[in-house]
C-alpha cells in the first residue's frame, strides 16, 4: 500500500514577515501547487498540515488538519499520523514534506522506501548535498505514541533529536550546484531564486517538447 502524504504548511515565515510561505506566488500560482503536484502522484492520499483558519487551502479539495499543540514540524507530522490511522484502510507509513519546498523529486517516495531496506519500524530522512532534512521523512505510524510521548514531556522539540533516538536510514539525492531537490523557500532572495529556477526549468520543459 502507498503512504500516505503530508504538506507541512504551518511555519510563521518569521523571516518574510510573517505570513503562509505555502501560498507565495511562484510561476503564477502558490508554491504549495508546485509541492502538491509534485506529491500526489507518488502517495495513496494527501492531507495539509495547517493551523489557522481552513479556508485558505479548501479549494484544494483534501483535508487541512490543526496540530493541537503547535510545537513546529513534529506536531504537524503527528497530526499527519493521526489523521492515517483513522482512514479506512490505513497506510503504514506517512511521508512528510514540507510546504515550501516546490522542487521535491519525482521519485521521493520510491526512493525513502528503498532507504528503509525493508525495515517497517524505521525512520528515513532526506538528505542533499550533505544535509540532512528532517521534515522530508518516510514515518512508520507504528512510531506514533512514542512522538505523542516525546511531544508531552520533552523539553526539546527537534525533529532530528526524536529522529536520533529511533532507528532510522538516510536517503541521499544528488542534485546539481543549485539545484537542490529539496531547496526551501525562507526568505525573500529564497523566493527569487526559486522563480529564477522555475522559470529555467520551464524553459527546459519547452525545448524537450520542441525537440
Amino acid at each position: 500500500m502507498q503512504p500516505a502524504g503530508i504538506v507541512l504548511a504551518g511555519g510563521e515565515a518569521r523571516r518574510m514577515g510573517g505570513g503562509d510561505k505555502p501560498l507565495l506566488d511562484l510561476d503564477n500560482r502558490p508554491v504549495i501547487d508546485h509541492v502538491i503536484e509534485r506529491l500526489a502522484p507518488q502517495v495513496g492520499q494527501l492531507a495539509i498540515s495547517a493551523n489557522g483558519d481552513p479556508d485558505r487551502y479548501a479549494h484544494y479539495g483534501l483535508p487541512v488538519l490543526e496540530d493541537e499543540k503547535r510545537l513546529g514540524p513534529l506536531s504537524g507530522v503527528l497530526a499527519g499520523m493521526e489523521w492515517a490511522v483513522q482512514q479506512q484502510n490505513p497506510p503504514s507509513h506517512i511521508v512528510s514534506v514540507s510546504g515550501d519546498t516546490p522542487f521535491l523529486p519525482l521519485d521521493l517516495v520510491l526512493r525513502l522506501e528503498l532507504a528503509s531496506e525493508g525495515a517497517t519500524d524505521r525512520i528515513v530522512l532526506a538528505t542533499s548535498d550533505g544535509r540532512r532534512h528532517p521534515t522530508v521523512c518516510r514515518w512508520p505510524l507504528a512510531i506514533r505514541p512514542a512522538l505523542r510521548e516525546w511531544l508531552d514531556k520533552s523539553e526539546s522539540y527537534k525533529v532530528l533529536g526524536f529522529i536520533h533516538r529511533h532507528d532510522f536510514a538516510l536517503a541521499d539525492f544528488h542534485g546539481s550546484e543549485g539545484d537542490d531537490p529539496f531547496f526551501n523557500i525562507n526568505t525573500e532572495q529564497d523566493l527569487e531564486q526559486a522563480r529564477r529556477r522555475a522559470v529555467i526549468a520551464e524553459q527546459k520543459g519547452a525545448n524537450r517538447k520542441g525537440t
